[in-house]
């Protein structure tokens, strides 16, 4: 089992700019660094610090490669609820990854099979150098909900009552946030050589202590990280009950 680390951080712009600072001294590091990114209203500050620091660095970002955790079912990328439109507004429209780089899955695509199934393979053929996660309230990593296979791969998914429950605050009403979703699976997300956590508010502190209690179930999805070598937790002083 793995000795995780975990950065306790006070605030949550803290805890956005350590985990930040993690990621850009990786990519200056190795100029063709892979990023496996999340969404979610916690990495926001996380993607926003970043950007101020790639761009006061002018760091050439033209052999990074970046691949997005997931997406929901029958939403396009114009839409203002896709996480395609959130990655562009909070962290591509601001830094030079070149386009083609940039992989996120298709919620709208005619074969969703074939979209899972290439996604893998591309994930295989590039690896992850570091995966950024969020959690759910549940314990959730990405879209895989409690029950969810350690053995799974990138997979189409049905959200339970309360992910919808979660997201409804992003849509106009509960009816127009999609029951459906494609996501990472837990066995790709182990697949990256490094993994930051992000967890944060007082809303996430059960989530962290489930994590943190160090049990390994497939009830609890973030439980796989402790079978992972190389994970960072980063929390602020609410997520601990501080």
């Amino acid at each position: 089992m793995t000795k995780f680390t975990e950065v306790k951080a006070s605030t949550y712009d803290e805890m956005s700019r350590e985990a930040a600072k993690i990621i850009f001294d990786d990519l200056k590091a190795k100029k063709d660094t892979v990023l496996g990114l999340a969404t979610g209203s916690t990495p926001e500050g996380m993607y926003d610090a970043l950007s101020t620091m790639i761009n006061e660095a002018d760091l050439d970002l033209s052999e990074v490669t970046t691949f997005n955790l997931d997406e929901y079912v029958g939403l396009d990328e114009d839409n203002d609820q896709s996480y395609h439109y959130f990655m562009d507004k909070n962290l591509f429209s601001k830094i030079d990854v070149p386009k083609e780089n940039i992989h996120i899955l298709n919620g709208v695509a005619d074969n969703i099979e074939k979209e899972v199934k290439e996604y893998e393979a591309l994930i295989d053929e590039k690896g992850i150098d570091i995966q950024v996660l969020g959690i759910g309230r549940n314990g959730h990593i990405a879209f895989n909900e409690p029950g969810t296979s350690f053995d799974s791969l990138t997979h189409r998914v049905q959200l339970t009552d309360e992910t919808i429950e979660d997201n409804a605050r992003f849509f106009e009403k509960k009816e127009d946030v999609p029951t459906e979703a494609l996501s990472m699976g837990l066995a790709t997300i182990m697949k990256a050589k490094k993994i930051i956590l992000l967890i944060s508010g007082a809303n996430k502190q059960e989530a962290r202590d489930l994590f943190v209690s160090g049990e390994v179930s497939e009830d609890v999805p973030v439980s796989i990280l402790h079978n992972h070598p190389n994970v960072i937790l980063l929390t602020d002083s609410e997520a601990r009950g501080e």
